[in-house]
């Protein structure tokens, strides 16, 4: 093989090995979130046998469903269905972080490699600067942006280099809100007129507009910075003599 069809033959490999990891999360989040291949209501049953360990037990059970793209508010409103809206919100917290860091290994493992190939060095580069800045605000600005699954963030974060722990602090400090509302409507569901469901409701829809606010000026911050980062480069760079 010569040395001009290596570099695209590696492309193309790279290509592939990344289009057959977003294929294996698709068919993946259609079985457990659209198929319901999963028994949700059977797993907290188990739970609740476990008795006074069952908070912990939980988390852990919790975050390896969401690690397996099972959706995270049927895992919430579980949570607060089986421990009510206080320990039930740091149930809930506990298994976000740990479907997070565990998402975004595996995005990093199975992805990062193809991905800063595909990229080229230049732009990887380019990308980490960003990452190590912002990495941790991205996580937590993604948390409030509504309809975004989080574990496919997660591993899609991981796929780009973000490190584990800004991973587990963004996603405590971006899921807080949003693991109140989904257990709060989880300990409230067979009265979903209590004054803890509305209040509940209430932080959900404060949580859209401030989310789809900061993820319209993140990604207009972000096209800037991508625009005019060649050109500082290029007026940065010594003439020639």
């Amino acid at each position: 093989m010569s040395e001009t069809d290596e570099p695209r033959d590696s492309r193309w490999r790279h290509g592939v090995r990344l289009a057959v990891f977003a294929a294996f999360l698709l068919v993946l989040f259609y079985l457990v979130a659209v198929a319901r291949v999963i028994d949700v209501e059977a797993v907290r049953e188990m739970v609740a046998s476990t008795g006074p360990a069952a908070p912990l037990v939980y988390v852990v059970v919790s975050a390896l469903l969401g690690t397996a793209l099972v959706p995270g508010p049927i895992l919430a409103a579980g949570s607060g269905l089986l421990f009510g809206p206080l320990v039930g919100t740091f149930v809930t917290l506990g298994a976000t972080v740990g479907t997070a860091t565990s998402s975004a290994f595996l995005g990093r493992r199975a992805g990062r490699e193809s991905a800063r190939h595909l990229l080229g060095p230049e732009r990887s580069e380019r990308i980490d600067a960003q990452l190590e800045r912002y990495g941790l605000w991205a996580v937590v600005g993604q948390r409030f942006v509504p309809g975004v699954p989080d574990a496919l963030a997660s591993y899609t974060f991981g796929a780009f280099g973000i490190p584990l722990w800004q991973m587990a602090v963004g996603a405590f400090i971006g899921s807080a809100p949003r693991a109140f509302v989904y257990t709060a409507l989880g300990a409230s569901i067979g009265d979903l007129s209590a004054p803890l469901a509305y209040s509940a409701i209430a932080v959900w829809c404060v949580m859209a507009v401030i989310g789809a606010f900061a993820a319209h000026r993140g990604y207009r911050s972000w096209r800037e910075r991508d625009v005019t980062a060649p050109v500082s480069l290029e007026k940065a760079a010594p003439e020639s003599p």
